[in-house]
């Protein structure tokens, strides 16, 4: 069965290299972004995970940040594919993913249509969900709406962050892609309908809403901070510089001291910690603007004692 696989970031690299090693499948062509700074702003260009990993098994690649171009369209339809496969990549038109034989298919990081969006499995943490999964789904029109070929579930740990959860589902969604490859090829392929009553969103995370409100109770701000981390990670701003916060954990002063106003740093015993609408914060790993990321312990070390009630906002 010839596959057009479509992906970009390390999450999907699982997943290509899964179809790779299934000799059932022939990748005859891996579509992904353009070279382009990843590492931060002013790095140099540098190629996507999933052309690495392309290269790396030595197959055919083509580059592109325009889905909607005649050029993508003629590829496309030049390597006469019977299934496309799509993981975090670009928004398809029908013109481009109704060329597939046999049809074409996302792979989601979520229980659809639980989240639908594109940041799925950060804002089941920042919900304080305790359960995931990813979902196999043809593409249709509107966007993860198509209906679901294949779901598996997993358990979300307490203290993961949106990071290591991604990983976990890169890999089990790899297996998730390959099982529903064999159920296209062999047309046991059963589908169900997304019943819109269940629908909730994952929207894109902007500067704006990622911003940490400390106004919250202790656990909505840390499963905040868990669902953001490491990247594009919750941020406050201290002394009218920005502070990035990569971890935190509940946790009290050794001191019998009652929260103050929301937002209110205060140190005890070598330790960092933020006040919340019900409780104290610890935070243990942050950046503020200008420095290096560090763990709070460093930080502290040029803390002036003056600032230890200065709020975050």
């Amino acid at each position: 069965m010839r596959v057009i696989f479509m992906g970009t970031p390390e999450f999907a690299v699982p997943s290509l290299n899964a179809i790779a090693a299934d000799n059932d499948f022939e990748l005859v062509l891996v579509v992904t972004g353009s070279d382009k700074p990843r590492r931060s702003k002013h790095s140099e260009a540098e190629p996507s995970p999933v052309k690495q990993a392309a290269i790396a098994l030595g197959l055919p690649v083509y580059e592109t940040d325009d889905v909607k171009s005649p050029e993508f369209f003629d590829i496309v339809t030049a390597h006469r594919a019977d299934v496309i496969v799509v993981a975090a990549f670009r928004i398809l038109p029908p013109a481009v993913f109704e060329q597939a034989a046999l049809g074409t298919f996302n792979l989601h990081a979520s229980l659809l249509p639980a989240y639908r969006g594109a940041a799925p499995i950060n804002w089941a943490i920042i919900n304080g969900d305790n359960e995931t999964g990813v979902t196999t789904f043809f593409l249709q029109q509107r966007v993860d709406t198509g209906n679901i070929i294949s779901q598996e579930k997993m358990l979300i740990e307490p203290a993961e962050n949106a990071t290591d959860l991604a990983l976990r589902l890169s890999n089990l969604g790899a297996g998730v892609v390959v099982k529903t490859l064999h159920l296209i090829a062999s047309r046991k392929a059963v589908v169900s309908v997304q019943d819109e009553s269940l629908v909730s969103k994952a929207p894109k995370l902007t500067r704006d809403n990622t911003r940490i409100s400390w106004s919250l109770p202790v656990n909505s701000v840390n499963n905040f901070i868990r669902g953001l981390a490491m990247k594009p990670t919750a941020w406050t701003t201290f002394n009218g510089k920005t502070m990035k916060i990569f971890k935190a954990s509940h946790g009290a002063p050794s001191l019998d001291k009652a929260p103050d106003s929301p937002g209110t740093v205060f140190v005890d015993s070598g330790k960092l910690y933020a006040s919340c609408s019900d409780g104290w914060l610890e935070l243990r790993s942050i950046q503020l603007e200008g420095r290096k990321p560090m763990e709070a312990a460093e930080f502290l070390r040029g803390f002036r004692q003056d600032s230890q009630h200065q709020l975050f906002v």
